[in-house]
């Protein structure tokens, strides 16, 4: 098969809010003037129906007769107006927005945006869609679209492993600030920032969509040459012989979005981790063996393992993913963690292998915080509690305490700004009542009156947001919400314009 027919061109959907590039989101673009806004009159509104920010229902990209019955009963038993008008916003999100799916050789295939960036990410694209996989038994279209994301990220990783975002085709240029950067670009590949994350949530996503449908027509030959590329893309980046093929660099004004040393970045003494170069934030890790995505890794190398096993008859495949799972978790084990001075033995967030090591933790998922909402340990670890207190503490330097809110944000944005995605993350790691509540209070209460999530906000002033249209944090709200009302659904009752 020639490239560019592993890719198809999709319509355009009329009047979809504006696309922006990375360098106009970094310098505010995303934020809506004041002006803009709906007046604060709206917090009080009983209407929830008057929060109403989808898209047109013909303008809808995909409308699934499962998730509109969901909401519509969801809603219901959501006591506050406008946290029940954010769920309905949030929820359909990536839906209404930003699929395309389509055919490829009579199978589906299907392209995702990020929201705003005209681009399909393998994290946000497989983490996009996750809420929707309780419904694909009862929808079947619904059903082949999941199954043509899980086609299309085959074909990406095929084309290549070490890229994090592609375009819809292989004749698209990729994203602009990706034009000149010095790397081995391929036709196709929108940015190439190595990112082992970028590799564990397709595996993520496959197992989730298998577990829930039963389905294995995913798991094709080319699905399975992709399984091998990732493994064989984790064993060169554990560097134990040479530094391995990949190399980048950019010429940028912040020295996140570029490596050192002729691009392959600090150097590292092998001990059995694997790489990244960049963090999930597309930000430049300090240390290369970055530790929340080696453990994420353990956890998808260990799912890949039961699908090459059950689905796949595999052996060979099942037993190289156990035994680099096994590899990576006992180094992780033996070089990953710290001994702090005030919350004592809790995971490093980076390492070199020579002893050096940064503790800190960003709001992206992988990220310290999310390790068991990506199945990567579970909560009650006492090695998990003391890491989640440093990093919900002062003693983090990327933990923010505003006027507006608390939570964690991140050098890609900077200093002061709060991500919804951290306090997501954070009440979907906690199993405090009251914890998940402040959590709800400060979700609906720094929307800036657009009734969506963003990826930013400053600590004092939500008006000052980036990116009005992220469509992972969207979709991650909405998927807290679901696993509230089975799991929690007095929670739902309360008024959320008051703090508890």
């Amino acid at each position: 098969m020639k490239p560019e027919s592993l890719f198809q061109k999709t319509a355009e959907i009329a009047d979809e809010p504006t696309l922006l590039t990375r360098r106009q989101i970094l310098r505010g673009s995303g934020v809506l003037c004041a002006a803009a806004m709906a007046p604060p009159a709206l917090f009080a509104m009983d209407d929830s129906s008057s929060l109403d920010r989808r898209p047109a229902k013909s303008k809808r990209h995909f409308v699934s007769p499962a998730i509109e019955s969901a909401i519509v009963d969801i809603r219901k038993r959501i006591a506050d107006p406008q946290l029940a008008a954010i769920f309905e916003n949030c929820l359909p999100n990536t839906l209404d927005t930003t699929v395309f799916p389509s055919t490829l050789n009579g199978k589906p295939d299907t392209f995702v945006v990020t929201g705003d960036i005209d681009a399909m990410w393998l994290r946000d694209s497989s983490a996009q869609v996750m809420p929707y996989l309780p419904f694909a038994k009862k929808d079947p279209a619904l059903s082949r679209l999941l199954e043509g994301v899980i086609r299309r990220q085959a074909h990406l990783i095929l084309l290549d492993p070490y890229a994090n975002a592609f375009m819809r085709s292989t004749a698209d240029a990729p994203l602009s600030w990706s034009l000149h950067d010095k790397t081995d670009m391929h036709p196709g590949v929108g940015e190439r920032k190595w990112e082992i994350d970028s590799l564990c949530y397709p595996i993520r996503l496959a197992h989730a969509y298998w577990r829930a449908t039963g389905s294995s027509a995913a798991f094709d030959a080319t699905w399975k040459e992709a399984a091998w590329a990732i493994v064989r893309t984790f064993r060169e980046q554990q560097r134990k012989a040479s530094r391995g093929p990949y190399h980048f660099q950019r010429a940028a004004e912040s020295p996140t979005d570029t490596l050192m040393l002729s691009g392959y970045g600090n150097p590292i003494r092998p001990n059995g981790m694997i790489c990244s170069m960049f963090r999930p934030s597309d930000d430049a890790c300090i240390y290369p063996f970055f530790v929340p995505a080696n453990l994420f890794a353990v956890a998808s190398l260990r799912q890949l393992a039961e699908i090459a096993s059950k689905a796949l008859s595999d052996a060979k495949l099942a037993t190289e993913c156990d035994s680099l799972a096994a590899e990576v978790a006992a180094a992780v084990a033996r070089y990953g963690t710290v001994e702090h001075p005030v919350h004592g033995k809790i995971y490093a967030y980076e390492i070199d292998g020579y002893g050096n090591h940064v503790c800190m933790d960003d709001a992206n998922a992988p990220s310290l915080m999310s390790l068991p909402f990506l199945g990567a340990c579970p909560v009650s670890d006492p090695l998990y509690q003391r890491t989640r207190g440093f990093v919900l503490s002062r003693d983090n330097p990327y933990f923010f305490e505003g006027k507006a809110a608390e939570g964690v944000g991140g050098p890609h944005i900077g200093l002061g700004y709060i991500w919804p995605m951290s306090i997501l993350l954070r009440a979907f790691t906690s199993n405090n009542d009251a914890e998940i509540r402040r959590c709800l209070y400060t979700l609906r209460n720094t929307t800036a009156e657009t009734f969506f999530m963003h990826e930013a906000f400053q600590q004092d002033n939500p008006r000052d947001f980036t990116r009005s249209w992220f469509a992972w944090a969207n979709t991650l709200f909405g998927e807290l919400i679901l696993k509230l009302a089975a799991e929690k659904p007095s929670l739902l009752a309360h008024d959320f314009s008051i703090q508890a």
